[in-house]
C-alpha cells in the first residue's frame, strides 16, 4: 500500500531551524494564525494573517517576556484587527507599517530575522513613526491589562475592596 502525502505550501524543516525560533513557529493557514505547540489560533478578517503573525512577533519584541506564551501577545494585538475592520485609515496604517518592516528586514521579512537584536535595530529606526507609536501605545494597555498575566508580574489587582495597599503591605514587592 502506498501512502500519498498532500503537498502544502509552507516552510521546510530546514527553514524552520534556520530561522532559530523559540518554541514552534506560528503557522498561517487560510485566514488564521495558528500556534501548533500551544493549541490556540486566531481568525483574521480585516488584516492579512501574515500581518497578524508579524504583529504578534512585533509585540513580543517591544515587550519581551520569554515565559509568556504568544497567545497573550495575540490577544493584545487582536484590537488592531477589530479596529481595521471599521477604520480604513487604521487598516492602511497597520498593513503599510508591516510592509515597511518586512522591506527593512530583507528577503525573509521581519518574522524571518532569527536574531532579536536585528529586529530591535529595525524597531529603533522606526520608533518615531505613527505605526510604531500606535502599536506600542496600544500594547501598554492591551497586553498588561490581561488578568491572567497579573500573577506572573506579581500584581494582585485592585486593593480598594480589600482595604487598600497600606494595610496589605504595599511595599512587599519581591521582584523589583
Amino acid at each position: 500500500m502506498t501512502t500519498i502525502y498532500e503537498q502544502r505550501p509552507g516552510i521546510s524543516r530546514r527553514e524552520l531551524l534556520k530561522r532559530g525560533t523559540v518554541g514552534a513557529a506560528l503557522i498561517i493557514a487560510g485566514n488564521a494564525v495558528i500556534s501548533p505547540d500551544r493549541a490556540w489560533g486566531m481568525e483574521t478578517t480585516a488584516l492579512k494573517p501574515e500581518t497578524m503573525a508579524t504583529l504578534i512577533k512585533l509585540a513580543r519584541d517591544i515587550y519581551p517576556h520569554d515565559a509568556i506564551s504568544d497567545r497573550f501577545y495575540a490577544i493584545a494585538v487582536k484590537g488592531h484587527e477589530t479596529k481595521a475592520g471599521t477604520d480604513a485609515a487604521h487598516k492602511t496604517l497597520i498593513e503599510d507599517g508591516i510592509a515597511d518592516l518586512d522591506k527593512r528586514a530583507g528577503a525573509n521579512g521581519y518574522r524571518g530575522l532569527g536574531w532579536e537584536d536585528d529586529r530591535v535595530a529595525i524597531l529603533r529606526d522606526i520608533e518615531a513613526t505613527p505605526f510604531f507609536q500606535a502599536v506600542r501605545g496600544d500594547l501598554v494597555v492591551s497586553f498588561y491589562n490581561q488578568k491572567e498575566l497579573w500573577p506572573h508580574f506579581g500584581y494582585e489587582g485592585e486593593s480598594y475592596s480589600k482595604g487598600g495597599y497600606i494595610a496589605r503591605g504595599f511595599d512587599d514587592i519581591e521582584w523589583l
